[in-house]
């Protein structure tokens, strides 16, 4: 995998992390659970697990959409 490529997809993945740490509204939460999938999936792209990695981004939209279900609304 190219480095600088990589350097991205860490950032990406590390942002996403804090940001889930910091954010408070869930919606936001979700969004920023998004941006360390985004970030993590091409590198077990890049490792050759393509299974997984279909596996990942089938599953997440999913899970994603019972989260987005359980939160309550009309919050903000």
């Amino acid at each position: 995998m190219n480095p600088a490529l990589a350097l991205m997809l860490s950032f990406l993945v590390v942002l996403g992390c804090i940001l889930v740490l910091r954010e408070e509204d869930p919606y936001r939460k979700i969004i920023a659970l998004s941006l360390v999938v985004a970030g993590a999936i091409p590198f077990v792209v890049g490792r050759g697990l393509l299974d997984v990695a279909i596996a990942v981004s089938l599953v997440f939209p999913l899970s994603t959409i019972f989260i987005l279900m359980a939160c309550p609304g009309g919050e903000g």
